[in-house]
């Protein structure tokens, strides 16, 4: 849940997920669609189907344990380098890194350096016992003290070995990568309180997941129609796109190919991604 979420809106559904599966033999029984109700808000819910996966693989392979192996962790679905470095270091206090961009920032600004590769890191700068411990500090470290935007330099105690503090550039604020922006057109099919979606055909940060009908627009929006009643425009953000918005609707009796009916109060119990859930909000004022 910590990949690209903030640990304070992952407290909550944390707690909520480990109340209804509290172990990996129940994870690895349940279904997409109770995984992905849980995990519902969060985003990036290919990280939820691929936990249950793991799940699954871990129950049968590993005899419900974590491998102790970096190649064996990384073959695990949607387990990359960071993530098989921290649960060596958490679970097994093997001596790594998980290099985040806490843990890079905090590297580069003490030694000058653009520091990659887990276990050189800790062969040159560290000898301890406690490398799980270790791990996470530094992680927190980066998190808490010496954050992107005005580190608390004055009050950290290794100002008097840091090359960043020395150069006197504790007052860099760190560039914010730019968004892209991408133009859409959705039209929403309804009728007498109902609204058709489909999993076909949709966007590719969005497939498999309940959405209405969605074009791509290059250059200005088409506001044209046959039929198609002009909503609104609103904007909406999904990972590095910004998207531009036009929503259109249009009332039919005629289920379109690929479609299905669905009621919106019925949704509630349904797994719905919040872009969907967003458009739902804006249609249901003139359904």
């Amino acid at each position: 849940m910590l990949q690209q979420t903030q640990v304070k809106t992952v407290i909550p559904y944390f707690n909520n997920f480990v109340k209804n599966i509290p172990d990996l033999k129940t994870l690895s029984q349940s279904s997409d669609k109770t995984i992905l109700k849980l995990w519902e808000g969060l985003g990036y819910y290919r990280r939820a189907k691929n936990l249950r996966k793991t799940s699954k693989i871990l129950v049968k392979k590993y005899n419900s344990k974590i491998p102790n192996k970096f190649e064996d962790i990384k073959k695990l679905p949607g387990v990359g380098d960071y993530t098989a470095n921290i649960l060596l270091a958490l679970i097994y206090n093997q001596p790594r890194i998980g290099i985040d961009a806490n843990v890079k920032r905090v590297f580069e600004r003490l030694f000058d350096k653009n520091l990659i590769n887990s276990k050189d890191v800790f062969k040159k700068y560290f000898f301890n016992n406690r490398n799980g411990d270790l791990a996470e500090a530094i992680m927190e470290f980066g998190a808490v003290l010496c954050k992107p935007k005005n580190p608390d330099c004055n009050i950290c105690s290794l100002k008097i070995r840091c090359i960043f503090y020395k150069k006197k550039g504790f007052n860099t604020i760190e560039k914010k990568i730019s968004k892209r922006i991408v133009k859409y057109n959705i039209y929403c099919y309804l009728k007498k309180k109902q609204i058709a979606l489909t999993k076909n055909k949709s966007l590719g940060f969005l497939n498999n997941f309940k959405v209405p009908r969605i074009q791509l627009i290059n250059g200005k929006h088409i506001k044209k129609s046959n039929g198609w009643v002009y909503l609104c425009n609103y904007k909406n953000s999904i990972s590095n796109i910004k998207m531009d918005i036009n929503l259109f609707y249009k009332f039919t009796t005629k289920k379109p190919k690929f479609f299905k009916w669905y009621y919106i109060e019925g949704l509630s119990k349904e797994f719905i991604p919040s872009f969907t859930k967003k458009i739902i909000n804006k249609v249901n004022k003139i359904i």
